[in-house]
């Protein structure tokens, strides 16, 4: 049995990302059912399917900080597959919101991702952009996750972090589609 230290969760983050790097992603979005987005935004709107998602996303966090230190283990990888999983929800409903298509394939799609995390769009889907996101993306989450030791306080660190990352995602996503719609009016 390996030893507590930070050495060790540096290995182990590392490991992740490549994991996460290396057909996670794929993984993750070949999973989620796009036409129950579309529904979901026809039926709730952008802004209440947004929240909703937002919530999901701040009930993982919820409940990995409130665990403490026994919930990180099992916990923290679970958070940030519901985490990115949460993401790449708002991301389909908000790329179906500005196009009125719900079908994306997953190199178009990653590339709206990797915009979302200011990772450079512009290069082909390749391992490295891959990693990049990933890193952005666990670090984002990880930032938090030293606060989520202490129970209560973790649990609403954990659910905050969560809610307000979806948010984010979202308000970028929007912001992209306003200067967008400004730049074909020009």
């Amino acid at each position: 049995m390996s030893s507590f230290s930070p050495k060790n969760i540096s290995s182990e983050l590392r490991k992740g990302i490549k994991r996460l790097s290396t057909g996670g992603f794929k993984q993750i979005f070949s999973r989620i059912d796009q036409l129950g987005i579309k529904n979901g935004v026809d039926k709730l709107g952008i802004d209440r399917f947004i929240n909703q998602c937002a919530y999901m996303a701040a009930g993982s966090g919820l409940v990995t900080g409130i665990g403490g230190l026994s919930s990180l283990l099992i916990g923290v990888p679970l958070d940030v597959i519901n985490l990115i999983t949460q993401q790449f929800r708002v991301t389909l409903a908000i790329s179906y919101h500005q196009t009125g298509s719900y079908k994306i394939n997953f190199e178009d799609f990653f590339r709206i991702v990797a915009s979302t995390v200011k990772a450079d769009a512009k290069l082909a889907l390749s391992k490295n952009i891959m990693e990049e996101v990933a890193e952005k993306l666990v670090l984002t989450l990880g930032s938090k996750t030293s606060q989520r030791l202490v129970p209560i306080v973790g649990g609403l660190v954990g659910g905050t972090v969560n809610y307000f990352f979806i948010k984010g995602v979202a308000k970028t996503l929007l912001n992209n589609e306003e200067s967008d719609n400004k730049m074909l009016s020009i």
